[in-house]
């Protein structure tokens, strides 16, 4: 039953905070906001970005209201795991939960490009001029990455080698974080 109830709260609350990193990235690669897929972003997360919006300010290009509502919100859920486990929650393992929740978001971000830059394989090869919302959305989010990777690899006989070099990157980069574990199971 617990198992099931961490599941559950993994997806659920996984999803959330997601949504709340991908409005974050959007933001960040000034994204087009009129795309149907945006406004879905920006409605789920407004009710509790917008109060938080008013106390913290952006600074730099950065929402850091976003970045601090997704850091609160794993928080919570990371507790609400150790609680369905059986860990004791006490003040001084406040800093091992936000070095897990740390981690959680690191692994999430990781895992947006992964499966954006995997998607994005995967429709140039299916429908390579689509003009989907979806599909340019996700070319806005991952070209920064593949236009600065393109500056030291350029394209060689029409291949791309940029998402290659990106997913090998993003791989390597999430066992660094899966390797960090403080908790095993979480």
């Amino acid at each position: 039953m617990s198992s099931t109830l961490i599941l559950l709260i993994d997806i659920v609350g996984g999803l959330f905070v997601m949504a709340i990193l991908l409005r974050f990235l959007l933001q960040l690669v000034k994204a087009d906001f009129y795309n149907p897929i945006s406004q879905g972003i920006v409605k789920v997360t407004s009710p509790l970005l917008n109060p938080l919006r008013r106390i913290i300010p952006g600074f730099g290009g950065f929402d850091l209201a976003s970045l601090i509502l997704a850091f609160i919100v794993q928080c919570v859920l990371v507790m609400l795991k150790m609680k369905i486990a059986g860990y004791m929650i006490f003040g001084s393992q406040l800093p091992t939960i936000a070095l897990l929740s740390v981690q959680e978001l690191l692994f999430t971000l990781l895992n947006i490009y992964q499966f954006a830059l995997l998607i994005m394989v995967i429709a140039s090869w299916v429908a390579p001029s689509s003009y989907h919302p979806g599909l340019i959305l996700l070319h806005q989010l991952t070209e920064p990455l593949c236009s600065r990777v393109r500056k030291f690899i350029p394209p060689m006989g029409g291949l791309d080698f940029s998402i290659m070099v990106l997913f090998i990157a993003i791989i390597l980069l999430k066992n660094m974080v899966a390797t960090m574990s403080i908790l095993p199971g979480m």
